[in-house]
């Protein structure tokens, strides 16, 4: 479901303002290639769609203190664990106290419409 989701959303058009199409072209891709390699294990793991694709319900990847792992820096993952999303230089972990999920970027863009 996450992989069709993302790959509804064109690489040329950008779901949110602040964020060019060249940056959610690599955003995008690496979304999928996530979904592609880690996609099963993440989710058998208990990771949800706002943990890994949330953006803020009004300013999209603007506010980062609500994105996803996968919807910060389009980085591609190099694993998945029960508490981390890892990156070749860095980690996002899901129990960060005080976080705040936002809505899976494809309900972002049907919501902006």
């Amino acid at each position: 479901m996450w992989h069709g989701a993302i790959e509804n959303i064109s690489e040329r058009a950008s779901p949110c303002r602040y964020l060019t199409p060249a940056q959610w072209a690599v955003m995008r891709e690496s979304a999928l290639d996530f979904c592609t390699r880690f996609g099963a294990e993440a989710h058998s793991l208990g990771w949800t769609a706002p943990q890994l694709f949330g953006v803020h319900p009004e300013h999209g990847t603007l506010r980062v203190e609500y994105c996803g792992a996968l919807m910060v820096a389009g980085k591609q993952a190099t694993g998945v664990h029960p508490d981390r999303i890892a990156f070749e230089r860095t980690a996002a972990y899901r129990d960060t106290p005080g976080k705040v999920w936002g809505l899976p970027i494809w309900e972002f863009k049907a919501k902006a419409g």
